[in-house]
């Protein structure tokens, strides 16, 4: 059986844009003797549509929307997801398309209410009994994301009812190792169904969410004989060998189309699973590209410390958009040291980007000018350390305005879990493309670019030098910090693993270390809630993932 996975990218809300991707997928699809064409999950509407869905006329829209593809639909049958809706009622929904109308529609019956999904909050699972439609003389099951993922669900139930082939369609977003993940629960529910799957999943960034595709076909033993390359829109055509199963009395078939189209033909395999470094910076670029595409911006802005973090939120940036998409704005003070300024330069010129030098020494004096007699009879403290990063903030915002690039900030989720960056300075901006990433992490991401590189865009002395701000003479993270060695681990048991501080410390962390950190990253949810969004990497990013109150007094 000939199936093309249209592994594509997407736009929340654009339902012209994205029923044009879709017919023209159909067509090449059909082009190719293909059988099926398998698109992802709410297709039609781009997901998450979220609040959308509370819009009743947005709802109609995407109805009239799916009746443009089904009427473009031809022998080759097309599985497209949809909102379906039924009196008051709403359905995530897959639509079975041929001959120009829709011949059948599956309602999703495992709806996701956790982590980033809130799927409860608009939908109603589907019920009733498994319908089967043959296509190309097979036996096919419909089937939607968080379906697959419950054992004895409703794959299981597929399999039961004698189904030769599951096709799966999905919204499924990117966390680190999530791949090895959905093969593995995959190869489950083939064996349970004794089915072959075909995995259709989105690519492309959505907010702070990235879908990586990772779209695949997987034999009955669980066994993964195709990969469409991930982070890539592409329609990936291969040939599914379907063994012949006994159909099971009394279960109803829709007849779509009795013969294959296609002659027989190879298995393409596709790609190789990528390095847990190359998955997520190819998370970062893709959802980087995204953001900035699809939100109608053409360039980006990065304020350039000579520091490791906008060193690699520049070259992200390059990798997804080009050099001449990327500026650079150095904004040194009178506590900045000349190594980080030729870092900087250095770092623009490697990656080719355009450059520009705005000192901050004349707003920063009248700063501390205008407020000398309100802050008569106190020592200088953070609030001047604070004053600078605004000041360069205020700055890149003003660049923004007039020139129309968007800001990417640079806050590594290390910094943000404990609050080190300053409200409405570092933290001001459109996009905060590292948000997610821990400072270790920072620094394998770049030595791993480089590599790839074969030459350091990233200069060897911004990855060798202590991590500073600058904003004080001699100043060092680990003079505010502890070593990242020790902080990283301990972010990601109480931020990623829900660990309370006593369970840290029965984990074997210093008691004092462990409540200072806890402490910090507490009073800091004010600040995160007033940052940008960004690339979610983890199972437990800051945002969607993490809602915990400002006004919070437990300390467990």
């Amino acid at each position: 059986m000939r199936v093309a996975l249209a592994q594509l990218n997407l736009v929340v809300g654009d339902l012209e844009g994205n029923v044009e991707r879709i017919v023209g997928a159909m067509k090449a699809a059909e082009a190719d003797r293909c059988d099926l064409a398998a698109f992802p999950e709410l297709a039609v509407t781009g997901y998450p549509p979220e609040d959308l869905l509370l819009k009743p006329a947005f709802v109609e829209d995407n109805r009239d929307a799916l009746d443009r593809i089904a009427a473009a639909s031809g022998r080759c049958v097309a599985v497209v997801g949809f909102v379906d809706q039924v009196g008051d009622e709403l359905f995530n929904a897959a639509a079975v398309c041929a001959d120009g109308r829709v011949v059948g529609v599956y309602h999703k019956r495992e709806l996701p209410n956790y982590d980033v999904f809130d799927e409860r909050r608009y939908f109603v699972p589907g019920s009733g009994p498994v319908e089967l439609f043959r296509v190309g003389g097979v036996r096919v099951a419909a089937t939607i994301c968080e379906d697959a993922w419950v054992a004895d669900g409703p794959l299981a139930d597929a399999g039961r009812a004698g189904a030769e082939l599951i096709v799966n369609v999905n919204g499924s977003p990117f966390h680190a190792g999530k791949q090895r993940e959905r093969e593995a629960v995959l190869a489950e529910r083939a064996r349970e169904s004794g089915c072959p799957i075909v995995y259709v999943n989105l690519v492309g960034g959505q907010d702070e969410l990235v879908f990586d595709g990772g779209s695949q076909v997987i034999d009955a033993s669980g066994a993964v004989v195709s990969r469409v390359d991930r982070f890539v829109d592409e329609v990936f055509v291969t040939d599914v060998v379907v063994p012949e199963r006994r159909p099971v009395p009394d279960v109803p078939v829709t007849e779509v189309s009795a013969e294959p189209a296609g002659s027989p033909g190879e298995v393409v395999a596709g790609a190789p699973p990528l390095e847990p470094e190359r998955e997520v910076y190819e998370a970062l670029v893709l959802g980087t590209r995204d953001y900035v595409q699809k939100n109608g911006f053409t360039d980006v802005v990065v304020g350039l410390s000579g520091g490791v973090d906008s060193s690699l939120v520049a070259t992200v940036a390059v990798d997804a958009l080009g050099p001449e998409r990327v500026h650079g704005v150095l904004m040194p003070s009178r506590y900045s040291s000349q190594h980080s300024i030729t870092d900087a330069e250095q770092l623009a010129t490697n990656l080719g980007i355009d450059r520009r030098v705005i000192a901050i020494e004349p707003a920063h004096e009248a700063f501390t000018a205008m407020l000398a007699d309100s802050f008569a009879g106190r020592a200088p403290d953070l609030t001047e350390e604070n004053l600078q990063s605004r000041i360069r903030g205020v700055t890149l915002m003003a660049l923004s305005n007039k020139l129309g690039w968007l800001v990417l900030t640079t806050g590594n989720k290390s910094e943000s879990a404990v609050g080190y960056s300053t409200l409405y300075g570092d933290t001001a901006g459109g996009f905060a493309v590292i948000k997610d990433v821990p400072k270790l992490l920072v620094y394998r991401l770049c030595r791993a670019r480089n590599a790839r590189a074969g030459r350091p865009l990233v200069p060897e002395a911004v990855l060798e030098k202590a991590p500073s701000a600058e904003l004080r003479p001699g100043q060092r993270d680990d003079q505010s910090l502890p070593a990242y060695e020790q902080l990283d681990p301990i972010i990601e048991a109480y931020v990623d693993e829900d660990r309370t501080a006593s369970e840290l410390v029965e984990m074997g962390f210093d008691p004092a270390v462990v409540q200072r950190i806890v402490r910090l990253i507490d009073l800091a949810e004010y600040k995160r809630r007033q940052s940008p969004p960004g690339v979610r990497l983890s199972t437990k990013a800051f945002g969607k993932d993490r809602r915990l109150p400002i006004t919070n007094r437990y300390r467990g």
